[in-house]
């Protein structure tokens, strides 16, 4: 099993493909739209491999121009729309959002939330690398 460190910061699926004799890696768009990754910033990189299943499904994901909501897999997110759960706010993000972590590193964005509160969520969208959910109660060691 890998061991995924808490500073990750965006986990994602990509082709490496050959331009101009170097090799690319694209970094989607969502990654700097949602605050995950910055433009002129330098980031250390893993390389993870991925069964055949796996690369069929990331193949699919990108030739349909709307998401759709994943299944809570191994390789996707482990959070589905609706769904509603106690997190942990371990950091805020640029903006000011909670941050939280949960199964294999992935990230939910929690405005509102600040770090050392624990409130139940409800996620509002799911994302192959994030989800983003809503306070539907507060930290009851605060109350």
């Amino acid at each position: 099993m890998t061991e995924i460190s808490d500073s990750l910061r965006s986990l994602f699926s990509a082709q490496i493909e050959e331009r101009d004799g170097s090799y690319v890696v694209d970094i989607p768009a969502s990654e700097i739209e949602h605050d995950a990754l910055a433009a002129d910033e330098t980031y250390r990189i893993a390389i993870l491999t991925s069964d055949s299943s796996t690369d069929s499904t990331n193949e699919q994901d990108r030739q349909q121009s709307t998401p759709q909501k994943a299944a809570s897999t191994s390789a996707g997110p482990p959070v589905d729309e609706g769904e509603v759960r106690e997190v942990m706010i371990e950091t805020t993000g640029d903006q000011g959002d909670g941050i939280a972590k949960v199964e294999r590193g992935y990230v939910v964005i929690v405005p509102g939330g600040q770090p050392g509160d624990e409130p139940t969520v409800e996620i509002d969208q799911v994302q192959e690398n994030v989800a983003f959910a809503s306070i539907v109660a507060h930290d009851s060691r605060a109350l």
